[in-house]
C-alpha cells in the first residue's frame, strides 16, 4: 500500500518512491543552479540542520567549555564539566528523538521504514531490550571516547600543541574550514565503515552496532568501544589542519549527535510536512549490510561500486544476486 509518496510491501516495509540521491556537489557536468539551491534553500545544506548543531556548538563554547587556561593541566573538575555537558548533548538529541518518535508516537508508523518498534526481550541485546542497550553503549562507551578526544585537543591547544587560527585574523579561512568539516566527516566515515566491515574487525566490533536491522535514534551512536575510537578519530585533522576550537567542537559535536536523525528509522519530512529529517540512504545499509558505506554528500558510494538508491530496480555492486 502507499503511504506519503511511499510505499509498504508486505514484509511491512516503507520506501519512498524516488531513488535515493546525491547533493550536487561533484555533480558532472557542474550544476551552478542546482547546487546553489541546495547550499542555501530550506531544506539543504546550511538550514536546518547544519545550523542547528553549529548554533549548539557556539552555546556550547560561550556558555559551557572550560576557558582554555583550565585546560592547562588535567584536572578533573573542568574534565567532569565536559563528560556532563556532554552527556545532556546526547540526551537532548537521541533521546528527543526517541521521545518524538517512540514515546510519544508523533508520527505513528507513517514514513517509519519498518514498521516494527524496537525491539524488547530479545538476548541479542544487552539487557535483552535494544533500547537499554543502544543507551548504555551510547552513554558507557561513546560518550567517554568522545569526551576523552575533546579533553585531550582542549589540553593540546591550551598548552600550544596544536596549529590554532584566529576567527578575527583569518574570517574567511575560518568560515571556509567550518563549511568543509561535514565534507570531511563523510570522507573520513566511508574509509573508516569500510575498514570496520572487514571480516575480523567486523566479527569482533562493527557486529555490535549492525544487531539494529530497524535502528532507533539511539542506535547511531551505539557502537563497540573500538568502533568508537576509529569513528571519533575524524577530529584528529586539528592536530594537522591550523584551526579554532570552535572548528574542533563543530567537528566533534556533529560527529556525536547527527547519527540520531540518521538512524531515528523515519523518512522526512514529518509531522505534516514541517520536519526534514532522516536517512534512507543509511537505513538501505542497515538492511542490506554492503552497500552505502558513506553518506549521501560525497557520491563515494557510487564512486565505488557500492550505492544502493532504495528502489527495487536500483542496485549496488557487490550485493547477493537475491538483493539485486
Amino acid at each position: 500500500m502507499s503511504s506519503d509518496s511511499g510505499i509498504r510491501n508486505a514484509k511491512g516495509e516503507w520506501r519512498p518512491d524516488y531513488p535515493v540521491k546525491y547533493a550536487p556537489v561533484f555533480a558532472w557536468p557542474p550544476r551552478a543552479k542546482d547546487l546553489a539551491k541546495w547550499l542555501l534553500s530550506y531544506p539543504g545544506f546550511l538550514w536546518p540542520w547544519n545550523s542547528v548543531y553549529l548554533l549548539i556548538t557556539v552555546v556550547c563554547w560561550f556558555y559551557f567549555q572550560p576557558d582554555l587556561e583550565r585546560c592547562a593541566e588535567f584536572r578533573w573538575d573542568w574534565i567532569a564539566q565536559m563528560v556532563l555537558r556532554n552527556l545532556v548533548l546526547i540526551w537532548m538529541v537521541a533521546g528527543g528523538w526517541h521521545l518524538l518518535l517512540y514515546t510519544f508516537k508523533a508520527q505513528g508508523t507513517d514514513r517509519k521504514y519498518d514498521a516494527r518498534w524496537l525491539r524488547t526481550n530479545d538476548r541479542n541485546f544487552t539487557f535483552k531490550d535494544q533500547l537499554w542497550d543502544n543507551i548504555f553503549w551510547s552513554c558507557a562507551s561513546g560518550v567517554p571516547i568522545w569526551t576523552a578526544y575533546e579533553v585531550w585537543y582542549m589540553w593540546a591547544a591550551a598548552n600550544h600543541h596544536v596549529p590554532y587560527v584566529s576567527w578575527r585574523e583569518h574570517p574567511i579561512y575560518c568560515a571556509v574550514w567550518l563549511c568543509a568539516i561535514p565534507f570531511w566527516r563523510e570522507f573520513h566515515f566511508y574509509w573508516i565503515h569500510r575498514a570496520i566491515h572487514w571480516k575480523p574487525l567486523y566479527r569482533y566490533v562493527h557486529y555490535l552496532h549492525h544487531k539494529n536491522v530497524n535502528p532507533g535514534p539511539w542506535s547511531g551512536l551505539a557502537m563497540h568501544p573500538v568502533e568508537h575510537l576509529l569513528y571519533f578519530s575524524v577530529v584528529l585533522i586539528h592536530w594537522i589542519v591550523p584551526s579554532h576550537p570552535i572548528h574542533f567542537l563543530f567537528n566533534a559535536q556533529h560527529t556525536a549527535l547527527t547519527p540520531a536523525a540518521g538512524h531515528h528509522g523515519f523518512e522526512g519530512p514529518l509531522l505534516n510536512g514541517k520536519l526534514p529529517t532522516g536517512s534512507y540512504f543509511h537505513y538501505l545499509h542497515h538492511r542490506y549490510f554492503e552497500c552505502n558505506y558513506g553518506e549521501s554528500g560525497i557520491p563515494l558510494d557510487k564512486w565505488f561500486g557500492t550505492f544502493r538508491d532504495g528502489l527495487p530496480a536500483g542496485t549496488g555492486a557487490n550485493l547477493p544476486e537475491e538483493q539485486k
